[in-house]
């Protein structure tokens, strides 16, 4: 029975949190998506109509970015009836904080290897 040596399977995972993170990051990087995660934070699973409710943004526009948020991991929807409720999933934002954070931690040693970081 063959296995990978810890440091190659350390690094895939590093390899795969990054390209969630990345996912994560993308997804969060369209304003309407932002604010979107914003309602979605702020309680409760809500519908596509209260989510377009006094906006200009169409529902069908919506329903696009929820499914970009959706596969990006950071939205979940429920059925309730023939409506379908969104909820925000807070791991996949928890993750990609924290690949951010071990990035974090290599920028400063890199800084303070270089001197810079006095």
């Amino acid at each position: 029975m063959s296995s990978s040596p810890p440091r190659r399977t350390e690094s895939r995972g590093r390899a795969a949190a990054s390209a969630r993170a990345a996912r994560v990051l993308a997804a969060l990087g369209d304003e309407t998506r932002l604010a979107l995660v914003g309602s979605l934070c702020a309680g409760g699973a809500v519908s596509i109509a209260e989510l377009t409710s006094g906006t200009p943004i169409s529902r069908q526009a919506v329903t696009k970015h929820l499914q970009v948020l959706a596969d990006a991991g950071l939205a979940t929807d429920i059925r309730d009836g023939r409506e379908r409720l969104w909820q925000f999933e807070p791991r996949a934002l928890a993750a990609a904080m924290k690949s951010l954070g071990l990035i974090e931690q290599q920028w400063r040693k890199a800084i303070l290897r270089t001197g810079q970081g006095r």
